[in-house]
């Protein structure tokens, strides 16, 4: 037993009367001991219900990222790469009733010439949703097995990375089996969607649900410096914008003038008010997926073109909304976003097939 970590333990689990928050650095030691399994396991569950309950802070949440720096992957710049790089951060239990579109974003992405960074796991409690990881292989990209050396070498040829916990992150793969057994969303996986595995200039795209969680996304963003950073309520707390709602977003920017603007877009207004695709199985998405990368129309192109639009603009690459929706049209319809899938493909197999030898 860890008598350091049961004096954390104490402190965010002592009720609403005398528990305490964690400063920074508490927060990171207790993240790390639980990594490195210093604390034992009836301690490691018992902080993550607790500070469930209790709630993180911003403060708490920058020295939980601080832990992940120190001891998570990371992939690394290069000189001819867009800067700053996307991080997209989405929930790592995945989704269970609207179909995600988030890798067609990332594609999109990478197809204009942004470099794109996602990351995620398997199968994951709470929700038990459809990773990342089945969308794309069903699109024919197996990042799985991939060393991070191995996704290091795909970023740098197409401009797209996957960070995969199991593989690149096995200390935080080991908490996995805690979420199961807690029944509860940890406060790690409010974390994740603010992580970032890339060691360069970053902007990160952070999805959420309730509100609060924004203004602590606002608070570990300052106490870290990151200078860039996007909130959006998305589709069960991805990145996804909404057609059947006001997508509601936040426009964080830190330097000489710091500023946080919100943004109200009302699908409407462009044309894209509709209501969402609901997810059918894995099978049903994928074959929606590759219907929208041949060009065809079908129920989930207004979806794609919508989100592509936005982030086209945002990364910079379109200089308003209205171009930005025109030009991902014509990268889907065009199959421009469907040769780069093709690309990514081929990449990562070839270096399956090395891996394998």
């Amino acid at each position: 037993m860890s008598n350091t970590f049961r004096e954390l333990l104490k402190k965010v689990g002592s009720g609403p009367h005398t528990g305490k928050n964690l400063s920074r650095s508490e927060a990171a030691d207790a993240i790390r001991m639980m990594l490195l399994q210093e604390a034992t396991p009836a301690q490691i569950g018992a902080f993550l219900i607790a500070h469930r309950i209790k709630r993180p802070t911003g403060e708490e949440l920058a020295g939980m990222l601080d832990a992940y720096d120190e001891l998570g992957p990371k992939l690394q710049p290069t000189a001819h790469h867009r800067s700053p790089v996307i991080v997209l951060g989405t929930p790592y239990d995945g989704r269970s009733r609207t179909a995600p579109i988030t890798p067609l974003t990332a594609l999109m992405l990478a197809t204009a010439g942004q470099p794109v960074v996602i990351h995620g796991g398997d199968i994951m409690p709470t929700k038990y949703g459809i990773p990342l990881i089945h969308i794309w292989q069903g699109l024919g990209v197996n990042w799985e097995p991939l060393s991070l050396a191995q996704a290091q070498q795909v970023f740098e040829i197409t401009k797209l990375g996957f960070v995969y916990l199991p593989q690149h992150f096995p200390l935080a793969q080991v908490l996995l089996p805690y979420r199961d057994q807690i029944g509860k969303r940890p406060p790690l996986a409010t974390m994740e969607l603010m992580w970032c595995p890339y060691a360069g200039d970053a902007h990160i795209i952070s999805g959420f649900v309730h509100p609060p969680t924004e203004i602590m996304f606002q608070d570990a963003y300052g106490l870290r410096g990151q200078q860039r950073f996007t909130s959006v309520k998305g589709l069960e707390g991805s990145c996804d914008l909404p057609r059947d709602r006001t997508a509601i977003i936040g426009l964080g920017q830190l330097g000489c003038n710091p500023s946080f603007e919100r943004l109200l877009l009302h699908p409407r207004d462009y044309g894209f008010a509709g209501k969402e695709v609901p997810l059918d199985s894995l099978t049903v998405l994928v074959a929606q997926m590759q219907e929208v990368l041949q060009g065809n129309s079908s129920e989930l192109m207004p979806l794609t073109v919508w989100n592509g639009g936005f982030y086209l603009w945002r990364c910079g690459i379109c200089p308003d909304l209205e171009s930005g929706i025109a030009e991902a049209e014509i990268l889907l319809t065009s199959g421009q976003v469907a040769q780069k899938l093709k690309e990514i493909s081929q990449a990562v197999n070839s270096l399956e097939l090395v891996h394998q030898a």
